[in-house]
């Protein structure tokens, strides 16, 4: 049951958070340095970068560090999804692949 609760919270976590980009981009071109400069505009958005970055970071050094010891590969993917679309599917989706029947 909560193996079903992971992979929503995932594919919520990608679908949610990317509206709200998608709606930005076309509102302003697809120009992702704009995108990029729009999350440093007020020390408000500017912190929520910096704690969505350290999030992802230590996300990834955990993913790292439990893949080396559990040699669950497929984990891996939870790097790429945190880095392209967010710690809000990253983590869930870890927690997804980490939860499976052993």
């Amino acid at each position: 049951m909560l193996r079903h609760l992971w992979l929503a919270l995932a594919v919520w976590g990608a679908v949610h958070p990317m509206a709200y980009f998608l709606r930005w981009l076309s509102a302003n071109g697809w120009d992702l340095p704009g995108l990029v400069d729009a999350w440093f505009v007020t020390d408000a958005t500017r912190g929520l970068t910096s704690d969505l970055t350290i999030a992802a970071v230590t996300l990834t050094l955990w993913v790292l560090a439990e893949v080396a010891v559990r040699r669950n590969w497929v984990a891996l993917l939870a790097i790429p999804a945190t880095f392209c679309i967010g710690v809000s599917c990253g983590l869930p989706l870890y927690l997804w692949f980490r939860s499976r029947p052993v």
